[in-house]
């Protein structure tokens, strides 16, 4: 048994291996139990493991892999269990679950959902030439192109999926006239966009931009770098996640070294730049990006704190009486605080926060295989949301966002876009519209 979550370790592929060590941390999970609500994979392990009075060893290794699958990469373990290194015991159960996703033998069906979800940039890119076109055939839940497509490729035919825009982020913000700052410079960031922003909804990243220059926050672009590779990553394939992540390191470093912090609004993006690209490249420009990435409402807040610097609070523009605010998993897992909420409640509405997970994390919840139980998890959000009746609903990641859209019919902001209502700054026209 070797307690390793380095991929270039030696026996980090031999599956008696893992095997050996699925025991061991199984055994400790099952002794412990505080993540019994956290996500599915908990409740599965512990009752497979009573079922067998209490024989962890006499787990199958479809019943080791069952609790595996159920694992949606939500790092709530991080927050919760008290023996994450540098405990002795060195129980990483997100990254373990990842070395076993990536030994697995994987059907020719999972290879194809693999290769689908996380090639972000190339269906983006394809999708927003296409726009219309693409979220017809797209945006019908249950229609006949998407049940081809759950037989096909994986993705579940029911799952609202988020449109395409017609304009991407990166062509609005290299086309618009150069604006001058509201105030004096008090800071200077590329904006790492993430292809959620850039290829689905651009009008998060402009609200994000004018918030900042309001603020005295020179933006720029992060050109050239892609998507932060978390669907390679969470599907354990590490080859694929290292090439991209390489790629983003090199570009995100120069804006470092230019003098400027790296800004993300889109929390599972952030969570990987800051954690992730350390952990699995292990080089001095990784640690340099990592330590110069900020989730976008946390650089204002921090900016906000900081002596010599300001954040304007005079907030005269559109602010709801009542927000609801959904916090995302990949969020809480930073350990930044609830920066979001704060800026929120700057603006005198009142804020209700929402613990509940959206069952998204990353792409987990839009695989087939997963969509009946991604529901299920989604289930207690849903119910607390409406219990709570706020005016507005905000949050940070998108992804939850298109799920809480499916369980309740409210189309969530992202706590920047209301931040700029506030401001009084209008969103960019429509595109169709003059």
């Amino acid at each position: 048994m070797t307690v390793t979550y380095d991929p270039d370790h030696p026996a980090y592929f031999d599956e008696s291996d893992l095997r050996a060590e699925l025991t061991r941390v199984y055994d400790l999970c099952h002794g412990c139990r505080l993540c019994l609500s956290l996500c599915p994979s908990f409740p599965t392990l512990f009752n497979l493991i009573d079922a067998k009075d209490g024989d962890v060893a006499a787990l199958t290794p479809f019943e080791q892999y069952h609790v595996v699958d159920e694992c949606y990469q939500c790092k709530l373990c991080y927050v919760k269990c008290p023996y994450v290194p540098p405990h002795e015991w060195q129980l990483d159960f997100p990254r373990l679950m990842l070395r076993a996703s990536a030994i697995r033998p994987k059907s020719i069906k999972d290879k194809v959902t693999n290769q689908v979800l996380a090639r972000t940039d190339q269906a983006g890119t394809v999708a927003t030439l296409a726009a219309p076109i693409a979220n017809a055939a797209l945006g019908r839940p249950g229609s006949v192109l998407r049940r081809l497509m759950d037989r096909t490729v994986g993705i579940a035919a029911e799952r609202v999926l988020p449109p395409y825009a017609r304009t991407r982020f990166s062509t609005w913000f290299k086309r618009r006239p150069r604006p001058e700052l509201a105030r004096s410079e008090q800071g200077r960031v590329a904006v790492f966009a993430t292809c959620l922003v850039e290829y689905q909804n651009p009008a998060i990243g402009q609200d994000m931009v004018k918030v900042y220059e309001h603020n005295g926050v020179r933006c720029d672009l992060a050109d050239g770098a892609s998507c932060c590779g978390a669907p390679w990553l969470h599907s354990g394939e590490f080859k694929a996640f290292r090439k991209q992540a390489t790629k983003n390191v090199e570009v995100l470093a120069r804006q470092v070294r230019a003098g400027k912090d790296i800004v993300v609004p889109q929390p599972t993006c952030g969570y990987v730049l800051k954690r992730d690209y350390p952990e699995y490249l292990k080089t001095p420009d990784a640690e340099l990006v990592g330590s110069h990435t900020y989730d976008a409402a946390e650089y204002l807040w921090r900016m906000h704190r900081s002596e010599g610097a300001e954040l304007d609070t005079d907030f005269r523009g559109d602010v709801p009486s009542t927000t609801a605010y959904h916090v995302p998993c990949h969020l809480q897992a930073q350990n930044v605080g609830l920066r979001s909420r704060d800026l929120i409640k700057l603006t005198g509405s009142t804020v209700t926060l929402v613990r509940k997970c959206s069952g998204i994390d990353g792409m987990w919840g839009l695989r087939s295989d997963h969509y009946e139980l991604a529901r299920k998890v989604a289930a207690p959000l849903r119910d607390e949301l409406r219990s709570v009746g706020a005016e507005v609903v905000a949050g940070d990641c998108h992804l939850a966002n298109g799920a809480i859209l499916q369980e309740t019919g409210v189309a969530p902001v992202h706590p920047l876009q209301l931040l700029a209502r506030a401001y009084g700054i209008e969103p960019e026209p429509t595109e169709g519209q003059s």
